[in-house]
């Protein structure tokens, strides 16, 4: 690429007047016609018709590949913890068909099989809420009665039935019982 600045002027002589640079005013080339004006706008129109509509399309592909990645994901958000299960129902099944075993050999497959239930709940950020001798928390336990007990009122005295967050969301509450002060 060639340097394009621009020529200095000449400098006058001593004594010499300088005269002005002459600039040349670019002539006007011939005025467009009002049907070349026209056919121009037209194509300019059409031109932005024509990505007016692309990008509606794309938008419009776009939209309908989220709602397919939603519907999938929630038709299939469960099968992580799906196939966790499947080594659980293998071990119970195990555990059924030996007819002869003994009551001991029995109760050890059942704890191995809990152990393999809590590791696919812990696997799915399924987590117990087993709050004895906890502060009763109505959004996490749901009190069936109230004993009179010694000490402080509105704890968990006994669990009737553990319950379970979610990722932190509460998806089955614990049953509890809770104390209330002696009259």
């Amino acid at each position: 690429m060639q340097d394009q600045t621009p020529e200095p002027l000449p400098q006058p002589e001593p004594g010499e007047i300088a005269a002005e640079p002459v600039i040349e005013a670019p002539q006007p080339d011939t005025m467009p016609s009002l049907e070349d004006l026209l056919k121009a706008a037209e194509l300019k129109a059409a031109e932005n018709h024509d990505a007016w509509l692309r990008a509606k399309a794309d938008a419009e592909n776009v939209r309908r590949r989220a709602q397919e990645d939603i519907a999938k994901a929630g038709k299939f958000a469960s099968e992580k913890f799906a196939g966790e299960l499947l080594a659980v129902k293998d071990s119970l099944e195990a555990a059924l068909s030996s007819d002869n075993q003994s009551a001991e050999a029995l109760k050890a497959g059942v704890e191995l099989t809990l152990r393999q239930l809590v590791t696919a709940f812990e696997k799915s950020n399924l987590a117990e809420i087993n709050p004895l001798e906890e502060k009763f928390d109505p959004h996490r336990h749901q009190a069936i009665s109230q004993v009179e007990t010694e000490g402080e009122p509105n704890r968990v005295i006994n669990v009737l039935q553990k319950g379970y967050t979610l990722h932190e969301r509460v998806i089955r509450p614990a049953l509890v019982v809770v104390s209330k002060a002696k009259a």
